[in-house]
């Protein structure tokens, strides 16, 4: 048997908000820098600065991902997908690592190609503070996403934001090769700070694939979080009433929570339904978001304790 919230009881849980509004956000972040990066680019003939615009363009493609994702993730449930379509922020999350690993390649390859070849700088000054200006625009932009990313808990916009800010410290590092290779005239700055930035990135995009896997493969929630569950749990434990099975996942801003509640076979339906309403509450206080399932077993019956390894 499966206890879930009545209709009454289901309004307690949030409807998702539409965050693409974000997604927008980052859209119009992207064809600005694209501009003005590509601008730096043609005043300087800085393979930093190119390798930076190149960044700016994947960038474009991700938020397009993230804005088709959060459409998606909107969806209700129907009857092809029973849980919703939240998961759909994981492939976004996935496409955004994969689209770094490609921006990291190219930036990689072209420094190598310009250390083997340097090349003079020009207007370099004028290339600098263009290039400024577009970090400006990212890092504010990052920001935004990361703050809504993390209230909302979007991983969508929290991959969005950390490609942004991988841009920005792409930036910085540019701009400071770029600045060094004016001040000391060594050609060869160029290339090797942008070596450096595209091994950054790599890291960074690792961390995304990583995450949006786990997602995927359904992995519980945070330690610190299966914690609490526990000690909520462990407030309604007594001779009568135990629980096992106790299972959790995370699928984009949703969370899920499966238990098996024990209770002596000789209660009415309505009062084992009623204690499962009760622990529900209590867990819902904790965590508004988390769809709990919980199942009834007698604690007497042997068969009840067949799944306590799951």
């Amino acid at each position: 048997m499966s206890s879930s919230p009545d209709p009454a009881r289901s309004t307690r849980h949030p409807q998702p908000e539409d965050l693409t509004r974000f997604a927008w956000l980052s859209i119009a972040a992207a064809l600005v820098t694209i501009g003005l990066k590509t601008g730096a680019w043609l005043l300087t003939g800085s393979v930093g600065l190119l390798s930076d615009a190149a960044e700016s363009l994947v960038n474009l493609v991700a938020a397009v991902v993230a804005l088709v994702a959060l459409r998606v993730a909107l969806r209700p449930p129907d009857k092809k997908h029973n849980y919703g379509h939240s998961k759909a922020e994981y492939f976004a999350a996935a496409v955004e690592g994969l689209m770094i690993f490609v921006a990291a390649a190219v930036i990689l390859m072209v420094s190598v190609q310009r250390f083997l070849d340097p090349q003079p700088l020009e207007r370099v000054g004028t290339g600098l503070a263009v290039s400024v200006v577009a970090s400006v625009v990212n890092g504010s932009v990052a920001w935004v996403l990361l703050r809504a990313g993390r209230k909302h808990r979007s991983i969508t916009l929290t991959a969005d934001g950390k490609h942004l800010l991988t841009d920005v410290w792409t930036s910085v590092g540019v701009v400071v090769g770029v600045a060094l290779v004016w001040l000391t005239g060594w050609e060869r700055l160029d290339p090797v700070v942008a070596f450096l930035v595209g091994v950054n990135i790599l890291v960074t995009g690792w961390g995304l694939v990583a995450t949006s896997t786990a997602g995927l493969m359904d992995a519980s929630l945070p330690k610190e979080d299966n914690a609490r569950i526990a000690g909520i749990l462990d407030q309604w434990t007594s001779e009568q009433v135990q629980f096992h099975a106790v299972r959790t996942r995370e699928s984009g801003h949703k969370r899920f929570m499966e238990m098996h509640l024990l209770v002596p076979g000789g209660w009415s339906v309505k009062r084992g339904h009623d204690l499962a309403e009760d622990i529900t509450d209590s867990l819902l206080e904790a965590y508004p978001d988390l769809r709990v399932s919980c199942h009834l077993e007698p604690i007497e019956d042997p068969r009840s304790y067949e799944d306590m390894g799951i």
